[in-house]
This record gives structure tokens, sequence and C-alpha cells, in this order.
């Protein structure tokens, strides 16, 4: 392997999303990732679907999309044993992800106290709905339950509708990012002093951090966040207009390109009004300046405005679905879907890591795999395993 984290061993306890997902991009970047799997159960996406993978698997679309460039053993943690064998993977490895309720894995020695007292260089990262401690900590946490407590959904929807959630598993997504974040950050103190850590993620953490402006404008300046569907809190115009034959968004950040798309439809004297001069001014008057752009956008077939807009240099896109911009020729050129394939011959399609690495890029060297297919293969190449153990372990359970 030749990526930026080649010879880093990530020992993944960690199921759904937020937590392979981290693994998926430390493994994407090059670590040796292992994920340990329920005996006869596995992931508990496996069983997200439909839409199902092809073959005889029975394992979902949703698990494809965290579980790249990782070996699957299914290990019963619960029993001795198999608490045992994670003990011995985890003396030899850089990191541990887990997402267990908070003090789930103390009970079987894989907390972090104990497998620090083994290998004091270890970074052990713990996801958890609201972390370690505080009066939430024995809450269990779920990416919807999250954004509904986070603040997230009373600024998604429309201004006079209920409440929404975002329509990806965001807060996941970006527990999971921030995760990865850490335990880089954590391993390059270890590199520097020997010294491992733990590394505590939350997911209302990170969703109070996401709401960035959101939270600003509250904390800085009283401004109460609230629904306004595709308008922007503070710059205007930023929001989705209809065309002639379907939707654009236009999004202009300073006076020059508002003046400037104002010239384009024809409407240079509404943009010289005051009560349009700044930022703050059409912000005031939203409702106003939405009047008069949006019966002249409707004139305009789409790909007429977006050309003329992008003649002058402004902003703007259509309204797409999934299957449009993965089809897209600039999506092809970035090679963001990558084709993979099982040992099998099974094919699957994937979004790739988004970064583009000059000197070490992103690899995609083994698809996602079936549950446990790397089992004894794992344990005999990393803790010296023989068939007989191997068949020992099997016969009680152990390993599957």
């Amino acid at each position: 392997m030749t990526g930026a984290l080649s010879g880093i061993k990530v020992l993944d306890l960690s199921r759904v999303l937020a937590g392979p997902w981290a693994t998926q991009m430390l493994g994407d970047l090059g670590a040796e990732v292992l994920k340990i799997e329920q005996p006869g159960q596995g992931d508990d996406t496996r069983r997200w679907g439909p839409p199902v993978l092809a073959d005889d698997s029975g394992d979902s679309a949703y698990f494809l999309c965290a579980n790249r460039n990782k070996r699957s053993l299914a290990i019963d943690l619960a029993r001795p044993a198999g608490a045992d064998l994670i003990r011995r993977l985890a003396a030899q490895s850089d990191v541990v992800v887990e997402n267990f309720r908070v003090g789930g894995l103390a009970k079987y020695g894989l907390d972090y106290a104990s497998l620090a007292a083994i290998n004091p260089r270890l970074v052990y990262c713990s996801i958890t709905g609201f972390g370690q401690d505080g009066p939430y900590a024995q809450k269990g946490g779920y990416d919807f339950l999250i954004q509904a407590m986070g603040g997230l959904m009373s600024v998604t929807g429309d201004a006079d509708g209920a409440p929404m959630k975002v329509g990806v598993p965001i807060v996941d997504l970006f527990t999971g990012t921030y995760a990865t974040v850490a335990i880089l950050a954590a391993l390059r103190h270890r590199d520097a002093t020997g010294e491992g850590q733990h590394v505590d993620c939350a997911l209302l953490d990170t969703q109070l951090a996401m709401m960035s402006n959101q939270a600003s404008n509250y904390l800085n300046g009283g401004a109460v966040p609230r629904r306004l569907g595709n308008d922007h809190p503070n710059i205007v115009p930023y929001r989705d207009y209809v065309c002639a034959d379907g939707g654009i968004v236009v999004a202009l950040g300073n006076d020059r390109q508002f003046r400037d798309f104002m010239a384009i439809l024809g409407l240079s004297e509404v943009a010289a009004e005051v009560r349009f001069a700044s930022v703050a001014l059409r912000s005031a008057n939203r409702a106003a300046l939405h009047a008069h752009i949006a019966p002249a956008v409707a004139t305009w077939r789409a790909d007429d405005l977006i050309a003329a807009m992008e003649a002058a240099k402004l902003p703007a896109g259509k309204v797409q679905g999934v299957p449009e911009i993965l089809a897209d020729a600039h999506v092809a050129h970035r090679e963001t879907v990558q084709d993979m394939a099982r040992e099998d011959g099974t094919a699957m399609r994937v979004v790739g890591f988004p970064a583009k690495l000059s000197v070490t890029p992103a690899e995609y060297r083994t698809a996602p795999p079936r549950a446990g297919v790397d089992t004894r293969a794992a344990l005999s190449e990393a803790l010296g395993l023989s068939v007989d153990e191997l068949e020992a372990l099997a016969a009680a359970g152990v390993i599957a």
C-alpha cells in the first residue's frame, strides 16, 4: 500500500454509519482496517435494503457506502475468548474505533482504560450520541434524534412548514468526519510523544458545531434562527427560482454580483433602489426583492440564464436529482464514482473519497466485504492462529 496512512492498523468495532464512515476514510488513505462484526448478524446496515446486491449476500446498498477498504472478521466479543481475540488485535493496533453505549465495552475488558494498559500508544475513538460524560451520557443517540434536539430541524424546511430533517444522515456523516480529523491529530501527537489517548466524539457536539453561522448569529447578535425554506438568513438573493423549464439556484454573495445579476434580468433600476443597496438592506427587504426577481427569472430558459450568469462570472446551477448529477460529465472527469468488485466478481459502484491528494491519493483496494469473509485469514496473519485453533474457535461459536 502506498497511501498516506500505509502501515496504520485500525480495529473497527463500530457499526451503522458514523464509525464506519470514519474508518472507511482511514482505509481510503491507506490504513489497514479490520472490521469486527457479530457472527451470524453482521453490521446492522447489511440488512437496510432494498436495494440489495445482486449476489446471495443480501447486503444492502446502504452498507456499501461506508465499508470499502476493510476486512470483515466475525468475532463474538461478548464471549471471553472473543474478547481476548479483540484484546490481542488491539495490542498491535494503532487505532480502535467503537460506538457502543458509554461503558458498554468495560464489562468485556475492551474499554479505553483496559486496552491502553495493554497498548499505551493506542488512539481509541468512542462515538456516542451525547459523549462520555454529562447528564445525557447514558441516552442512546441517533442521527434523526440529534437533528431534532440539536436545532438543525428548526432551521430546515419551509418558513410556514413543519420542522424538517436533512435528506441524508448528516450528523452521522459529520461526526465520522470530525472523528477522522481527531484520530489523525491524535496519531500526530502519538508519533511525536509515544502517548496514545482517548478521543470522545458525540453526535450532539458535532450537530452544534455544524450550526456554524446560525449559532454565531444567535450567540453574538441575539438573532434566533428560523426556517427560511431555501433562503439564506443573511444573503439575498441566495435561493432557488423557477425558470420557464425548471428550477435553478442563484447564489450571490456581494453587491457587485447582485448588480450584475439584476442587469442580466433588465432590473438595474430596481437594483439602484436604496432599500436594496447593501446585504443588510436586501435581507430586510427580501420579500419585495423576490417579487421583482421571480417573474423576471420565469421568462428565461434555465440553460440560457445560467449561461448568461456564467459569462458574467456569477454562480448559478440547475436544481438536479441524484441520477442527473451522478451522470454529469464533470463528475465523470473527476472520477468521483468508482467501480469496484468483490473477489467473486460481484460488481458495485461507490462515491469516492472527495479530496485529491497529489502524492498519496485515496485508493480503492477492496470492495465492501461479505460478513466474516476474512476472519480466518486475518486472525492467522495477525495472531498466528493455526487451522486447529481456528476450527476450535468456530466450533465454540466465538468466530464464524
